[in-house]
C-alpha cells in the first residue's frame, strides 16, 4: 500500500466524523478519539468504564506536561475526578489485553503492517515505588535505576505506533512475597531474561491475536542466538534481530573461503568479509540520513555456533549474518542475524531500518503521550496506563497521517 492509499484508508475507515475542517484540530482529535474508543472499549461491560476510557484517552492527548493520573484528572475534571481516574487505572477489573488486540486489529484493517518491531523502553525512576524498578548495570545505559519494558510496534508505510507491552520483572520483585503481593503481580509471572521478555512480547501478539503475520524486527541485542532464532523459525515467523560483536557463528558461505567450520565472532566474520561489501542506497525511512551516499553491507550464510549436530542444522536453523558500515570504520556499525535467507541484502537492511523509526517515535511522540509517566506499585495499573497511552499515541499518529502532505513519503519518516 502506498502512502497516499494508506492516508486515504485512514480517512475512509474513520467515517464521517473524521471529515471535518483540518483547521479545527481540537474537534478532529475528539472525533478521532471517539471513533477509536468505540472499537477499543467494546469489551467493557459497563458504559461508565467506556466513558472513563475515552476521557483518559482525551486527557492523555490534551493534558500538557507529564501524563500522571493527577494531571490528567485535573485537566479533564478537576480534583474530584482524580479518585475516580485512579480507581479506573489501578484498581478496576477491566482487562487490557482485548483493548490492545482491538487497537492492533483496527490499525491492521487500515493496512497491514510492514513489520512488527520490538523495541526496548527504559523508564528512569528515582525511587523504588514503581513496579519492576531495579538498579542494574546496563551495557548500553551504564548504571541505571528504573523500569525496563519492551514495546511491540505496528509499523506500516504511513503509521508507526505501539500495540503491546511487556514489563520486565527483576527477581527481587518476583521472589519477595510482600512486594509481589502489594504490586498484585499475577501468579503466572515467572523469572525471565531481558531477551526472553522481548521475544514473549511479540510472540504473544502473533500467537493469539487476529492480526496479519508479518516479519518481526527485534531492535534489541540477542545473546542466545540459536535458542531465540529457533523459536521464531519453528513458529514459521520471519525475524531479523540485532546481535553483538561477540556473538558466535560458524560460516557456511562459499564466498568466504578459509573461514568455514570453526567458531568465529560476528565481528570477526564481518571484518573478514569486508572485501565482499556492496554499496546499498537507502533512504532516511530505513534509518540512514537523507542524502547519504549509501551504506556498505554484506550478508553471509551462517549458523549459530555450537548448535550443529550430525551434519544438520539444529535449533537456530540456517541463518544470515548481516553487517553494515555507515562510515569509514573498519569494523561494522551494525550487526544483524535473520532467518530470512532468501531476501536480498538491500531488502534486509530496509527491514532492519524499521527499528530506527520506532526508536525515533518513542523519543519524540512517546514522551508526549506519557508512555513513561505512570508511577505506582500496581502491575495492572502500569499495563492499563500504557495501553491507553499507546491508544493516544495511535490517535495522534492517525491524525498526522490523515492530514500529512502527500509528498511526505519522499521526506523523513
Amino acid at each position: 500500500m502506498s502512502f497516499d492509499e494508506g492516508a486515504a484508508a485512514v480517512r475512509d475507515v474513520a467515517g464521517d466524523r473524521w471529515r471535518m475542517a483540518v483547521e479545527e484540530p481540537g474537534d478532529l482529535r475528539e472525533a478521532a478519539t471517539r471513533e477509536l474508543a468505540d472499537v477499543l472499549f467494546a469489551s467493557f461491560p459497563r458504559r461508565d468504564q467506556r466513558r472513563k476510557g475515552e476521557l483518559y484517552l482525551l486527557g492523555s492527548l490534551n493534558t500538557p506536561g507529564r501524563k500522571s493520573i493527577r494531571n490528567i484528572a485535573a485537566h479533564m475534571g478537576g480534583s474530584a475526578a482524580e479518585q475516580s481516574m485512579h480507581h479506573f487505572i489501578s484498581s478496576s477489573t477491566w482487562d487490557w489485553k482485548p483493548v490492545r488486540e482491538a487497537l492492533a486489529g483496527y490499525l491492521s484493517r487500515l493496512g497491514p503492517p510492514q513489520a512488527w518491531v520490538v523495541h526496548p523502553m527504559p523508564i528512569p525512576k528515582a525511587g523504588d515505588l514503581s513496579v519492576g524498578v531495579d538498579q542494574v548495570l546496563d551495557p548500553c545505559l551504564g548504571t541505571f535505576r528504573g523500569q525496563r519494558a519492551f514495546g511491540v510496534w505496528y509499523v506500516s508505510d504511513s503509521l508507526n505506533t505501539p500495540v503491546n507491552w511487556r514489563l520486565f520483572l527483576p527477581s527481587l520483585w518476583l521472589q519477595d512475597e510482600a512486594r509481589r503481593r502489594q504490586a498484585e503481580i499475577p501468579d503466572g509471572a515467572d523469572e525471565e531474561t531481558l531477551e526472553e521478555c522481548a521475544v514473549e512480547a511479540v510472540l504473544d501478539v502473533l500467537g493469539s491475536w487476529k492480526v496479519p503475520s508479518r516479519p518481526v524486527v527485534l531492535n534489541t541485542h540477542i545473546g542466545h542466538v540459536a535458542t531465540t532464532m529457533g523459536r521464531f523459525t519453528r513458529a514459521g515467523i520471519p525475524v531479523i534481530a540485532r546481535v553483538g560483536e561477540t556473538a558466535g557463528f560458524v560460516v557456511h558461505d562459499p564466498a568466504l573461503p578459509g573461514h568455514a567450520g570453526g567458531r568465529l565472532t560476528a565481528q570477526q566474520i564481518a571484518v573478514a568479509a569486508r572485501g565482499l561489501r556492496r554499496r546499498v542506497g537507502l533512504t532516511e525511512r530505513s534509518g540512514v540520513a537523507a542524502g547519504s551516499p549509501g551504506t556498505l553491507a554484506v550478508a553471509l550464510s551462517v549458523e549459530a555456533a555450537g548448535r550443529r549436530r550430525a551434519g544438520a542444522y539444529e535449533e537456530g536453523g540456517e541463518l544470515v549474518l548481516l553487517a553494515a558500515w555507515h562510515g569509514s570504520r573498519s569494523v561494522p556499525d551494525a550487526l544483524w542475524v535473520t532467518n530470512m535467507t532468501s531476501m536480498s541484502t538491500g531488502a534486509l537492511l530496509r527491514m532492519a531500518g524499521l527499528g530506527a523509526r520506532s526508536c525515533r517515535d518513542l523519543a519524540a511522540s512517546g514522551a508526549e503521550m506519557g508512555l513513561r509517566d505512570f508511577k505506582s506499585r500496581s502491575f495492572n495499573g502500569w499495563h492499563r496506563h500504557i495501553t491507553l497511552a499507546s491508544a493516544a499515541h495511535a490517535v495522534s499518529a492517525l491524525i498526522d497521517a490523515s492530514t500529512r502532505p502527500s509528498d511526505y513519503a519522499h521526506r523523513s519518516a
